[in-house]
C-alpha cells in the first residue's frame, strides 16, 4: 500500500471527507484542550457544527471526536474528559441527559460495512469511569441504564476455528446487544456479542454475561448466572448489597 493511499484509509477512519477533516481538526485543535466552564462553553457552541445536537452540548476538555458528522447528542448529554467517541457509519447517537464518565469509549469502526453496526443509547443513561462499548455488530441500549466502571459491552467476536491461520486473517462475527431499559450493570461486567439483557435487570459486579438475560433478573457470576427476580422482594432483599456488587459470590452460586 502506498503513502497516499494509506493516507485515504487514515482519512476514512476519522471523517467523511477532507474538507471535513480540515474544519474538525482546526476547530478540535483550537477549542479541545479549554478547561473548565470556560471551555466547555466554547465548545457547547462551535462543536455544533460539526456534530448533530439538540441543544447545547456539555463536553469537557480532551474529549476525542472521530466522524463527529455521523455523532447525535440529546439535550443535555455530558462528555467527560478523556471521552473517545469513534463513529463510523452507522455511528453514536446518544439520547437526552446521558452521561459518559472519564475515559469512556464508544467505538465503531465498520471498516467491512458490516449492516447493523452502530450504537444507539437512551436518556437519562450513565456510563461509568473507563466504560467501554464496541458496536460492530450494533448495540442498543436503552433508557435510564446505569453502569459502574470499566465495563465491557462487546457486539463483536473473532473466528478462530482453522487453527493453521491467524486469528486476525479469520474474520469476525458481529450479531448485536441489546440493553433494555432501566437495567443496572456493576462495575467489571463484560456483556458479550448476541446477547440481550432484559427490562430492569441487574447484573453483579465482575460478571460476564455470555447468554441472555429475562426481564427483571438479579445475574452474577462467571458465566453470569440469574440467581432471582427483582418482583421477588426475599429475591431482593437476600442479593442486596457487597454481596452480589462486590464479588462475594460464593454463597450466591450454592
Amino acid at each position: 500500500m502506498g503513502l497516499v493511499q494509506e493516507l485515504r484509509y487514515y482519512l476514512k477512519s476519522q471523517s467523511t471527507s477532507l474538507p471535513r477533516y480540515l474544519v474538525e481538526q482546526t476547530v478540535m485543535t483550537l477549542l479541545g484542550g479549554i478547561p473548565s466552564i470556560v471551555g466547555v462553553g466554547l465548545r457547547g457552541l462551535a462543536y455544533k457544527a460539526l456534530l448533530h445536537t439538540d441543544g447545547v452540548p456539555l463536553i469537557e476538555h480532551n474529549v476525542r471526536l472521530l466522524c463527529p458528522a455521523n455523532i447525535h447528542l440529546g439535550k443535555g448529554v455530558y462528555l467527560d474528559s478523556q471521552v473517545y467517541l469513534h463513529a463510523l457509519p452507522g455511528g453514536i447517537r446518544i439520547g437526552a441527559g446521558t452521561n459518559l464518565m472519564h475515559g469512556t469509549t464508544f467505538h465503531v469502526f465498520n471498516y467491512r460495512d458490516l449492516p447493523h453496526a452502530g450504537i444507539t443509547v437512551g436518556k437519562n443513561c450513565f456510563f461509568g469511569e473507563y466504560t467501554c462499548i464496541r458496536g460492530q455488530g450494533g448495540v442498543h441500549i436503552g433508557d435510564g441504564v446505569y453502569t459502574g466502571t470499566q465495563v465491557n459491552i462487546a457486539a463483536v467476536n473473532h473466528v478462530f476455528a482453522d487453527p493453521d491461520r491467524f486469528i486476525r486473517e479469520q474474520g469476525i462475527t458481529a450479531d448485536g446487544i441489546t440493553i433494555e431499559d432501566d437495567v443496572w450493570l456493576g462495575s467489571n461486567v463484560t456483556v458479550v456479542d448476541g446477547v440481550t439483557i432484559g427490562r430492569g435487570s441487574i447484573v453483579g459486579a465482575g460478571a460476564v454475561v455470555t447468554k441472555s438475560i429475562p426481564t427483571y433478573s438479579i445475574a452474577v457470576g462467571v458465566p453470569a448466572k440469574v440467581v432471582g427476580d427483582r418482583r421477588d422482594p426475599e429475591a431482593v432483599k437476600r442479593f442486596s448489597g457487597a454481596a452480589v456488587f462486590y464479588g462475594e459470590l460464593e454463597e450466591l452460586r450454592k
